[in-house]
């Protein structure tokens, strides 16, 4: 069975009386693209993205000496908010995994269930190459407003760490969380995953290695997942996806930024290896060999986004093997809108995001 989001999301419509963006910077967007995105996302292209050089060009050696400069705006310390814990998970190998975990605050009536909680994992986007416990902490701290515990993962990252240890990582951390359900006040039965770009494509492989080690998932929610090994291509014209061919130049997340993350993460000289140590699966989702039993799913996708169809082709492949699956496409959107609170529309998927963690674990009232 199926529930498709069949409206979507619609297009983000300037209110009456409300600013156009200017035109400095819409140059720098493709024709066939520019009525495409979302006003909103328009104007914070000028105002932001237009002024900085573009992410591609920034080598990796930087970033890691300035990482704060280059966080996503969803980004924040925070470490000493109310219910905030740091924790330590050891991955298969002995390394040390640092975990943030969130517990539920007061409601809206001033009251705290007194638990054990339900617990969602989140595995946070940025290529598999970026990212931190600050990186999506924003997001964390609006999923717990749904009454779950959020244990955010902070797995490897390439190019220090091979590709696929972010899987074992990921995967310690979700055993992690049942081993220790009592100390964390949770309930090892009602568990979820999720995850943004990279982070969508670890619970994607996790939605299949805890259906067979007969693990009970609730749910697995990822936003803008790539689902196929599109980090391993030498050209954006070898993906069988239409969007990865229409939006190779678009304003977030280009084919360059894509090749970007493949060389610190798939180099050609390394890929061999990395197929020879890890499952074919692991590194595109779409290729996995078994497809009944699976949980319900939660496909988030945006618009103008090159992963667009790959998400979108995973979640028919579901519906097709017999896996409950709500599907929506934020209209107008680029890769990361979730991370940008100038849109309506990351307030929306905020919303959505409450509201599916909520009917996955029984706690709508």
């Amino acid at each position: 069975m199926s529930n498709l989001d069949s409206t979507l999301a619609g297009h983000a419509v300037p209110k009456p009386g409300a600013s156009q963006p200017t035109n400095d910077g819409l140059d720098l967007i493709e024709e066939h693209i520019l009525p495409k995105l979302d006003p909103e996302f328009l104007q914070y292209f000028i105002d932001v993205i237009a002024k900085q050089p573009p992410a591609h060009t920034i080598p990796i050696e930087e970033v890691r000496k300035s990482p704060q400069k280059h966080q996503p705006p969803c980004a924040l310390d925070s470490s000493k908010e109310k219910g905030v814990g740091d924790h330590v998970v050891s991955s298969q190998d002995g390394t040390s995994i640092p975990v943030r975990v969130y517990h539920p605050v007061e409601d809206e009536r001033g009251v705290v269930r007194p638990g054990p909680h339900p617990v969602h994992l989140n595995f946070h986007g940025g290529g598999f190459v970026l990212g931190d416990l600050h990186s999506e902490a924003g997001l964390c701290l609006v999923m717990r407003k749904a009454g779950v515990v959020v244990v955010d993962v902070n797995y490897r990252h390439c190019p220090e760490t091979i590709w696929g240890k972010c899987i074992q990582d990921a995967w310690a951390a979700l055993n992690w969380v049942r081993d220790e359900h009592v100390s964390l006040n949770v309930d090892p039965f009602s568990i979820s995953i999720g995850g943004v770009s990279a982070g969508g494509h670890i619970s994607l492989v996790l939605q299949h290695m805890a259906r067979d080690a007969g693990i009970p998932l609730k749910l697995c929610m990822p936003t803008v997942p790539p689902t196929t090994d599109c980090l391993s291509l030498d050209y954006y014209t070898q993906s069988p996806y239409p969007s990865f061919h229409e939006f190779h130049r678009g304003p977030v997340l280009p084919w360059k930024r894509i090749k970007y993350f493949g060389n610190q993460c798939m180099p050609r000289d390394k890929l061999p290896e990395i197929r020879k140590m890890w499952p074919d699966w692991w590194l595109a989702p779409m290729r996995a060999p078994n497809w009944s039993g699976l949980c319900n799913t939660y496909i988030r996708t945006a618009e103008v986004d090159p992963l667009r169809d790959e998400g979108e082709a995973y979640a028919m492949k579901l519906v097709a093997n017999g896996t409950m699956v709500t599907l929506k496409r934020y209209l107008g959107c680029p890769h990361t809108f979730m991370y940008l609170g100038v849109l309506s529309q990351k307030r929306q998927w905020d919303e959505d995001s409450i509201h599916a963690l909520k009917v996955a674990h029984g706690l709508l009232k």
